[in-house]
């Protein structure tokens, strides 16, 4: 780890000393400064916080948000829960993954698009629905799905 990095860590965590439940709060902020939760920086995590290091790797893990890699310029996250699935999701995400060519958490090979799985997105009655740059979409279909990433490969 670079003593950049270590410090701007260090900034956040200091920026989150003596708060009730630091971690989630500490990682989130983490993630927004670098783009991701880099694997070196959770020693000095759990250091600072008097906890394991399997500990804060446990939670960066089981947390889907969480990344241990920076994300492409535009995120593509497409429902997986079984209201989106009754009407097609299934189908969507092949066509997603094919025409990204790649497979969950990856990221397409110019930087510019990463596809993630959610299980839902609020928008069980509007299926099969999809979260792009944080932006909801639902009745997603094959067609819709190309003039949106045909937009964010711009």
């Amino acid at each position: 780890m670079t003593q950049d990095i270590a410090a701007q860590v260090g900034e956040i965590l200091t920026a989150h000393q003596g708060r009730e439940g630091p971690l989630l709060p500490i990682l989130h902020a983490i993630q927004a400064e670098f783009g991701h939760v880099p694997q070196e920086v959770l020693p000095q995590i759990a250091k600072v916080l008097n906890i394991s290091k399997a500990e804060v790797h446990g939670v960066v893990t089981f947390y889907h948000d969480f990344r241990d890699a920076k994300a492409g310029a535009h995120v593509v996250k497409l429902c997986r829960a079984e209201a989106c699935q009754a009407v097609g999701a299934d189908r969507v995400a092949d066509h997603v993954k094919t025409a990204l060519g790649v497979d969950w958490h990856g990221t397409t090979p110019d930087g510019r698009v990463t596809l993630e799985p959610v299980f839902c997105l609020g928008l069980c009655a509007c299926g099969p629905a999809a979260m792009v740059d944080g932006r909801l979409i639902g009745r997603l279909d094959e067609a819709r799905f190309d003039v949106l990433v045909a937009g964010a490969r711009a």
